[in-house]
């Protein structure tokens, strides 16, 4: 029998709302996106290709988007049930941030109705354009409030605690920490990404199965190109991440490294096995990488994990996080660059298998590199529920429970994935594009 833990069942109920909950939310991000992209396409062309694109993606993230209501509101629960002590010290300060989260959620929800609901209701087809871009803005700037949360628990500033006590609150510090810059730019763009890539692994796939309609290349033309862009953006701000941590979380860039001693010209490790000695066997060093990661010059020098106190040192695991996150990252630039290439100078060869399969398993790898990044950044902190102030133990609730709280909230997950994936497949398997386009084509006609 396990001994009763509201501490570990409370980590455990949280990182699983958050891992299911992420997939919701990252999707809620980038599709609007991807969505006006699609629109703005159609109008400038003239292509109902583009437009039947944006219509029917947007008729997928409502459902995706109800989903993530249910689960975002059980993390909301979460932080009051499970974290009181935390919330006690530090609600006052991150109030306005999750208050102008909900605010920017409902200015979203309330936009995309009037967008789903105006189709082909103005003579401008720019007028409804124009609807989808608060749903873009409401969507980002959710992301953008939540994050902040996340950025002051890394980087808490805004307060002052004495004694338990917490007064000369700055609510407006506490939002604008060191930390929210590359913390929100790397979830936005990411999300971007990530989003991108799983409806070109959709167009993909159908045309795998030989359904070669024009559509379907168009929607991978338009995905692809975007990741791209994304992907590229991605990396600029993976490196501007590094010398954040290296400033600010020395000790998180160290473990996610396995950066044991302070040395300058510090070689940068990728891949390998740590073994129980603490020596990684097997990596891939890169000269002076770790040092031009953190700080831009190769002869600079790097603080090591030895320069910490052991209880104060994160799981040295989340280098395996690391490596599965730049890994994947450098596959999706690779798969979108090697794609741009073919389409530019070889496109006899653009629709082979293998690149369709690349595209394919490039959708749920970009997901997983959204969900071990994001254990990265919340183990990567640990001991810390806020960095400085307050240890994850003592921000746990203790009351009972919790184990069956878990097993409620695992079965409502299970349901919502299950129901999420049969509506979504029951809405576009009989209503095929082949069978809209004609009534598209008419429309703009």
């Amino acid at each position: 029998m396990f001994e009763y833990d509201p501490v570990i069942y409370s980590r455990i109920l949280t990182s699983f709302t958050l891992v299911f909950h992420i997939i919701f939310a990252t999707i809620g991000v980038g599709v609007p996106v991807m969505i006006a992209l699609a629109e703005w396409m159609g109008i400038k062309r003239k292509d109902p290709h583009y437009t039947l694109l944006a219509r029917r993606w947007a008729r997928g993230f409502v459902v995706t988007v109800a989903v993530g209501v249910v689960t975002g509101t059980a993390i909301a629960l979460q932080l009051s049930l499970l974290w009181p002590n935390f919330m006690q010290v530090a609600g006052q300060t991150i109030a306005l941030p999750l208050f102008m989260e909900t605010f920017a959620f409902f200015f979203e929800a309330i936009f995309l109705g009037i967008y789903l609901y105006t189709w082909d209701r103005f003579k401008s087809r720019m007028r409804h354009f124009l609807l989808v871009i608060p749903i873009v803005i409401g969507a980002s700037a959710s992301a953008f409030f939540i994050t902040t949360v996340n950025a002051f628990m890394n980087t808490p500033q805004g307060f002052t605690l004495v004694d338990g006590v917490i007064t000369n609150i700055d609510p407006i510090a506490a939002m604008f920490t060191p930390a929210m810059p590359t913390k929100v730019a790397h979830v936005l763009i990411t999300s971007y990404l990530t989003s991108a890539f799983i409806l070109a692994m959709i167009s993909a796939y159908q045309i795998v199965k030989g359904r070669n309609h024009v559509y379907h290349k168009k929607a991978l033309q338009l995905t692809m190109v975007a990741a791209l862009v994304f992907s590229i953006a991605t990396v600029v701000i993976g490196d501007l991440s590094g010398k954040f941590l290296a400033e600010y979380q020395p000790e998180k860039l160290a473990a996610a490294k396995l950066h044991f001693e302070t040395t300058t010209e510090a070689p940068l490790h990728l891949g390998g096995i740590l073994t129980e000695d603490n020596e990684l066997k097997y990596g891939i060093e890169i000269p002076y990488g770790l040092s031009i990661l953190a700080h831009g010059s190769p002869s600079a020098e790097v603080i090591g994990l030895n320069e910490f106190p052991a209880d104060e040192v994160p799981p040295l695991w989340i280098h395996y996080m690391f490596d599965i996150m730049v890994a994947i990252g450098m596959y999706l630039a690779a798969v979108a660059i090697i794609y741009i290439v073919l389409a530019k100078w070889k496109k006899e060869y653009l629709y082979n298998k293998p690149l369709l399969w690349s595209i394919i398993i490039g959708g749920p790898l970009a997901m997983i590199a959204i969900e071990v990044g994001w254990i990265l950044a919340e183990v990567g902190r640990q001991p810390w529920i806020l960095v400085g102030v307050m240890k994850t133990a003592e921000g746990a609730t203790t009351a009972d429970h919790v184990d069956t709280m878990l097993i409620i909230f695992s079965i409502v997950y299970v349901i919502l994935a299950v129901s999420c994936s049969i509506v979504l497949r029951k809405m576009f398997k009989n209503n095929t594009p082949e069978v809209e386009l004609k009534e598209e084509q008419r429309r703009i006609s």
